[in-house]
């Protein structure tokens, strides 16, 4: 798959950054088979995709990461993951993946997106026969990660 597809979603996400949240964004792009997963506790948000581009993107937040994005968007404080910190993270995500279908759309691919769905562990995932793409997002409240899985 061309990195050229997983553009659009980075740059989707240090705009959304920059402009809701006031935060400058560095990009790393990561090779498929080089592993982004850690020990910290994460929230992720999966977006499916449809169309020309049929499959999902993967955001995984950091927990800390996570409550100072929705502290920066609401003014409130906040110390564990509820549902106001879910639903604030999925609308971020959404925003993000809305925005990354404009930039598919330059490439000729026409997509749409399904709601955010909040997940707690992608264990046992059939990633058999797909192709993932991953690239972290560096801010300076945290990492993000991105991962775009298409195929079967």
């Amino acid at each position: 798959m061309s990195k050229d597809l997983l553009a659009p979603f980075s740059n989707a996400a240090s705009q959304t950054f920059k402009l809701m949240l006031d935060l400058d964004v560095t990009t790393d792009m990561v090779e498929t088979s080089e592993s982004l997963h850690d020990n910290k506790e994460k929230i992720g948000i999966v977006i499916e995709i449809t169309g020309d581009l049929a499959g999902e993107v993967m955001y995984s937040f950091p927990k800390d990461t996570t409550l100072e994005m929705v502290k920066i968007m609401s003014g409130m404080e906040f110390s564990e993951i509820d549902e106001f910190v879910k639903s604030a993270l999925g609308e971020i995500a959404n925003i993000i993946s809305g925005n990354a279908m404009t930039g598919l759309s330059q490439n000729q691919l026409s997509c749409d997106i399904r709601p955010p769905q909040i997940v707690e562990s992608r264990e046992g995932a059939n990633t058999e026969g797909c192709s993932i793409q991953r690239a972290k997002v560096k801010t300076a409240i945290g990492d993000v990660e991105l991962n775009l899985r298409t195929g079967s």
